[in-house]
């Protein structure tokens, strides 16, 4: 059986913390003179564009802005454009893709016709040359390198550490230069009671409010995609109209947690599952009857990316511990284009 750390997936997660602190100095005055215009011309709104991960970063960028700029941001059906080739009415509005490949035929299709309504097209994206890097008003790249591993790790925290540095430019607010050495921490965190209890595992949901919801729809994708394990992500709002009738002694729940005004909430939501006699692992907070993964320190809106930073190097070694290879998921290439 092969070992986590041998991994393509456990190496490049592990990438992450010089991914980013590279990313954030070449992007520093691309990123500057963009916020200067986005203060001088805000935009009315803001349309997010992806698939897969880079969704789930575009959730983060939803929260992030909303709470940080007031500027409302809604995502983009791909298929309007690709499929029903309907134009948007955008007005004054600003069009944020966010790509590994930047070559999908359905995300090309929307942001063309969300150019064609006006919109201004920011792209982050890894490839530089990519067709959708060749279509940006404001390219910022990733620069997180060649991803080998079908799932996607280092990308995934640049695009929320891009995020973070365009947001905080914009508003002035937050110093994101802690950020790789945060990241290197997070790393070293000790996630195994997670993998050790998740290995005979057949589901669980995966808990997230604000700014953490991005990263529990990230880890449901990578317990589906790396561990074969089923999972589905919740806001912890959401979870009560419904979901919470399956939750139970053998139903376990992984919850993130950041250090914001959804905390409170978060930690009754915990709680309540973990008395119903659901094994409960939340990040972020000690609670009683509830299994606490460590977490580094930081202000709320660093926090998702040093935890789903953890939850990678767990992933793989579930992902190994229940007889998969998480560098080639069944079914799967690293490229995914849809129509």
């Amino acid at each position: 059986m092969i070992e986590a750390r041998a991994t393509l997936m456990y190496q490049e997660a592990a990438e992450a913390p010089i991914t980013v602190a590279r990313m954030l100095e070449a992007n520093a005055e691309r990123t500057t003179q963009l916020a200067r215009q986005l203060r001088d011309q805000p935009p009315a709104i803001m349309l997010t564009c992806a698939r897969g991960s880079s969704d789930h970063a575009a959730t983060y960028a939803k929260y992030l802005i909303e709470t940080r700029t007031g500027v409302p941001v809604a995502s983009a059906a791909p298929s309007t454009a690709s499929v029903y080739g309907v134009a948007p009415k955008l007005g004054r509005a600003l069009c944020l893709a966010i790509s590994q490949s930047g070559a999908s035929p359905d995300l090309l299709a929307s942001v063309d016709a969300a150019a064609a309504a006006g919109a201004m097209i920011v792209a982050l994206v890894n490839v530089a040359d990519s067709p959708l890097a060749r279509r940006a008003d404001w390219l910022l790249p990733l620069h997180a390198g060649t991803e080998r591993s079908v799932a996607a790790t280092k990308s995934y925290i640049a695009s929320l550490a891009g995020l973070l540095q365009l947001v905080s430019a914009w508003t002035g607010d937050g110093d994101v230069s802690p950020l790789p050495g945060l990241l290197e921490q997070s790393w070293a965190c000790d996630w195994s009671p997670l993998a050790e209890s998740l290995r005979d595992a057949r589901g669980l949901y995966v808990l997230g409010r604000g700014l953490g919801l991005g990263i529990a729809q990230e880890a449901a994708l990578k317990f589906k995609e790396t561990c074969g394990l089923h999972a589905e992500a919740f806001s912890v709002a959401e979870v009560r109209h419904g979901p919470m009738a399956l939750v139970g002694p053998d139903f376990p729940l992984l919850i993130f947690r950041q250090p914001d005004e959804a905390a409170e909430g978060i930690d009754a939501l915990a709680a309540e599952c973990a008395a119903r006699g659901a094994p409960v692992f939340l990040a972020g907070a000690e609670l009683p009857g509830v299994t606490c993964l460590p977490t580094i320190a930081a202000d709320a809106a660093m926090t998702p990316l040093c935890q789903i930073q953890s939850f990678y190097r767990a992933a793989a070694e579930l992902s190994v511990a229940r007889g998969f290879d998480p560098d080639r998921p069944p079914h799967l290439a690293k490229v995914t284009e849809t129509v």
